[in-house]
């Protein structure tokens, strides 16, 4: 009975953590569209990269170089992806100083290497996809995933304007204006109004791209060492399995039953 008991004790406290995530709530996310097979998908996803986060955000931990593995020559990388060194050997530093940064900015922005660990995917893809405008933020965007976020909608001309949706709820017995949804306001480049409905799905497949690209960055050895471990899985497979048998057939030959 004792041992009963302190086993629906040490059952009770391993799951304390997991029913403490589960009360923090927090907005749903959508699937993130993360494929490191499509080397497509991640050469534009560090377009994007490189042309609309690395003004202001760095990514020290990985080389100009290293985007060779994706199917791209220096060539490629130095014309089309290096604005703020010249050497492709260099990690992808910001050329903001960040002393800088705190001035103008009020803090110096993180350095997204591993944001795709830290945060995960679909956080990231939810968040890219839910600024909407408030005039009360020093930047006029507010984010329904990161609310009073900092950071300003870089991203705004393709995706467009969105603005707010609000409803009431009672809360303590007082009616409270409650984020509902976003409505598109005005178009971007990569969005279009058809009557009352939105197309996003070119916006949405460029922050997938873009996602794609952060996973990738946050490991880039990932897509080596899967190929490694199929490899390895295959080798197991088809040749080792067959010696093994063999030998465990020539050991147990001689054996009475």
């Amino acid at each position: 009975m004792k041992l009963n008991l302190r086993a629906w004790l040490v059952a009770a406290v391993l799951c304390l953590p997991l029913t403490a995530f589960a009360e923090e709530g927090g907005p749903e996310l959508d699937k993130a569209p993360v494929n490191l097979q499509d080397v497509e998908s991640l050469q534009r996803g560090a377009q994007t990269f490189t042309n609309y986060c690395l003004s202001c955000h760095g990514a020290a931990l990985l080389r100009y170089n290293r985007l060779t593995d994706l199917g791209l020559t220096e060539d490629q990388i130095k014309k089309n992806l290096m604005f703020a060194t010249d050497k492709v050997g260099n990690p992808m530093r910001v050329a903001m100083q960040v002393s800088d940064a705190k001035v103008w900015l009020g803090a110096a922005p993180p350095d997204l290497s591993v944001e795709a660990r830290a945060r995960g995917a679909d956080w990231l893809y939810t968040y890219l996809r839910s600024f909407y405008r408030d005039d009360s933020r020093p930047t006029g965007w507010n984010n329904a995933v990161f609310d009073k976020v900092g950071m300003p909608h870089v991203l705004w001309e393709l995706q467009g304007i969105q603005v707010p949706v609000y409803k009431t709820e009672k809360v303590n017995g007082k009616d409270v204006q409650v984020l509902d949804g976003l409505k598109l306001e005005k178009t971007g480049l990569l969005t279009r109004l058809d009557g009352d409905k939105v197309d996003a799905a070119e916006y949405d497949k460029r922050v997938g791209d873009l996602v794609n690209f952060m996973v990738y960055m946050s490991e880039p050895s990932q897509i080596h060492r899967e190929q490694i471990g199929y490899a390895v899985l295959l080798f197991l497979l088809f040749v080792l399995f067959p010696l093994v048998y063999l030998l465990k057939k020539d050991y147990w030959k001689d054996v009475e039953h």
